[in-house]
């Protein structure tokens, strides 16, 4: 009986620490809703969530205490379109043949790591081969640290489109792939591939609605779906509580995703003003990826980094972003934080912050853009994207005010996921 006595208070205590309340004291405190950089508060956080925001700096009783009084805290970032699964290098076509689901699963494992480490919290991973979702799994279990990922599985392509994962192989290695390969060819094609996302786990839907930079094929705008190819898509996509986005450089191709009902555009690189108008009349969102445009313009400057057929594409592509992006948002449309990174190395992410600066977006805006907007999106908007009370403890910090500093949002020194903490 002393023994089941002796047993049940050593669990009360056990369950005491594990639940006991983290006082994280925070010099200031961006409130990413009002917009506003708030001074001397106080974060408690139990388990996952945060449980309350004070006024001045409280002192804990028993409780575990984090010193952030001379860093800026913000919530934890939100990239809305990363590769989780690759890191772009002269060897990635090669890797397509040689490397094993096993591989290409720990390497994503580092990805993963390094994203989390730099302050994004969150992100919608846009492709890969359906390792991505496996992923998302074992950091949802605990088993591997990374951030929450929002997974599309395999893109949605054309024959012969972006996404085609048969691009450049030999006859001998073409083959059909259909929709379970993540190939579309008409209406019925549409659905089934959907379909077929939801089977494989996937959380959202991405098309390659234009051609694109890096895949093994002539042109990097031409349209490649029918209006009714993405309409399908859509609407099969929103009975099963997915939303669509849609790689697109060309303009009709992105005027038609915007008809057929995307929620984002990615890259939108040769937009025009009708299209930006079309944008904004279906509360469609642009992820520019401005840093991704920067990378393959650079990459292609080196002597067989990149195919030939890749090479002008880059060239092309690189210097346009970022002043599409300015155009649209002096013009309205609204802008969710993405990179793109795989394409460029994982951990950089935190450099679109100043390129979108540099094109006019005020800094503030960029961190809403990376928090508020895209949890919206993320229909997550009650839980991360904010520093408040019941929201997801995901919380991080910075050396200096990114309102005066942005270069600042490229070294984060501080990481809490979950109320974990994973850098300090």
């Amino acid at each position: 009986m002393k023994k089941i006595v002796l047993l049940f208070i050593a669990f009360l205590f056990m369950q005491n620490i594990t639940a006991q309340t983290t006082y994280i004291l925070c010099g200031k405190l961006i409130d990413t809703k009002s917009g506003k950089i708030n001074t001397k508060k106080t974060i408690l956080v139990k388990e996952n969530k945060i449980v309350d925001v004070m006024d001045g700096y409280i002192m804990p009783k028993g409780g575990k205490l984090i010193d952030l009084r001379n860093k800026v805290v913000m919530p934890g970032l939100i990239d809305m379109h990363v590769h989780i699964e690759q890191e772009f290098d002269r060897n990635t076509r090669l890797n397509s043949f040689i490397l094993n689901e096993a591989d290409v699963a720990f390497n994503s494992v580092g990805f993963a790591k390094t994203t989390l480490l730099n302050g994004f919290t969150t992100v919608r991973d846009l492709g890969g081969t359906g390792v991505n979702i496996s992923v998302r799994n074992a950091i949802n279990k605990g088993k591997i640290p990374g951030p929450r990922v929002f997974t599309a599985g395999k893109s949605l392509a054309t024959t012969g489109g972006h996404a085609d994962p048969t691009n450049g192989s030999s006859r001998k290695l073409i083959g059909n792939p259909g929709p379970k390969e993540g190939v579309v060819n008409s209406v019925e094609d549409a659905k089934k591939a959907v379909r077929q996302r939801y089977k494989n786990g996937a959380d959202c839907i991405k098309i390659t609605a234009t051609g694109g930079v890096l895949s093994v094929a002539k042109s990097g705008d031409n349209p490649q779906f029918t209006i009714e190819e993405v309409k399908a898509i859509c609407d099969t996509a929103k009975d099963y509580g997915m939303h669509v986005a849609a790689h697109a450089h060309g303009d009709e191709g992105m005027q038609r995703a915007i008809i057929g009902g995307v929620k984002t555009i990615e890259h939108g690189t040769y937009m025009s003003n009708e299209t930006m108008e079309l944008m904004k009349k279906h509360d469609a969102y642009l992820v520019p990826t401005i840093t991704a445009g920067k990378e393959v313009e650079e990459k292609a400057k080196i002597a067989g980094f990149y195919p030939e057929i890749v090479v002008p594409k880059a060239l092309a592509v690189g210097p346009q972003i970022q002043g599409t992006f300015a155009k649209a948002y002096k013009k309205g449309v609204g802008i969710a934080f993405g990179t793109d990174a795989g394409v460029f190395k994982h951990g950089d992410n935190g450099k679109e912050f100043g390129f979108m600066v540099e094109a006019g977006m005020p800094a503030m805006e960029t961190i809403q853009s990376a928090t508020i907007t895209n949890a919206m999106l993320l229909k997550m908007d009650n839980e991360i994207g904010q520093i408040n009370k019941g929201f997801f403890a995901d919380i991080i910090a910075v050396d200096d005010d990114p309102t005066k500093n942005i270069a600042t949002m490229e070294n984060v020194v501080f990481v809490m996921k979950n109320g974990i903490v994973y850098k300090k």
